[in-house]
């Protein structure tokens, strides 16, 4: 067994052990909307479930070199936002919005994605995810850094209202292997889900 005290490590070297123990992790495709009505999309991997009453998501979205990220500067300022499942059919087009473009470029038009109006908020989804979640800002906290330059903006988000595609929502639950969920690894690997195998809690 090899023993590391994470203080001994870099910022750097802490984000690769942590990126490729932490397997495999949830992809979060997430809109929002600037003050000026532009429409900002970007995937995040440090994204989970937090409860189911209310239904609240998490994402845990990281500053670069101490600034705010567009994504969660629109969620803090409109309190709303969307998020998406990443899958094998638009995986291809959610990893074209990581390009690093000004606020008022809306990384949909360079991706292919579809604009699709939401029921319960002003920030629209995209069409081509078989999943999506309207979101309202339930809780911002700042973590990580220093006292003065946080190098985290935690959010927990209520969903207000659900979207299923045909084939992946069937009574009551999720179809699995209709939805074809994508997770992400390190570096540039993705996974897919694979083999699948039951177990029982004990009694």
């Amino acid at each position: 067994m090899i023993s590391i005290c994470p203080d001994d490590l870099s910022a750097l070297e802490n984000y690769k052990l942590l990126i490729g123990s932490v397997i495999p992790r949830p992809i979060a495709f997430v809109t929002s909307i600037t003050e000026q009505d532009v429409v900002n999309g970007a995937p995040f991997s440090f994204f989970n479930v937090a409860s189911s009453s209310p239904p609240l998501l998490t994402l845990a979205i990281q500053r670069s070199e101490g600034k705010m990220k567009d994504t969660a500067r629109n969620i803090l300022n409109s309190g709303e936002f969307v998020i998406h499942v990443t899958d094998e059919e638009n995986v291809k087009s959610i990893n074209e919005t990581s390009a690093p473009l000004p606020p008022d470029q809306s990384e949909i038009d360079i991706s292919g994605l579809t604009l699709a109006p939401s029921s319960q908020v002003q920030v629209p989804g995209v069409e081509e995810a078989k999943i999506r979640f309207e979101c309202i800002l339930e809780k911002h906290i700042e973590l990580g850094g220093t006292e003065h330059e946080p190098a985290v903006d935690f959010v927990i988000g209520r969903v207000v209202h659900y979207h299923f595609k045909k084939g992946v929502y069937k009574e009551g639950k999720i179809m699995e292997r209709e939805l074809a969920a994508v997770s992400r690894l390190a570096g540039t690997k993705y996974g897919k889900i694979g083999e699948v195998f039951s177990m029982e809690r004990p009694r």
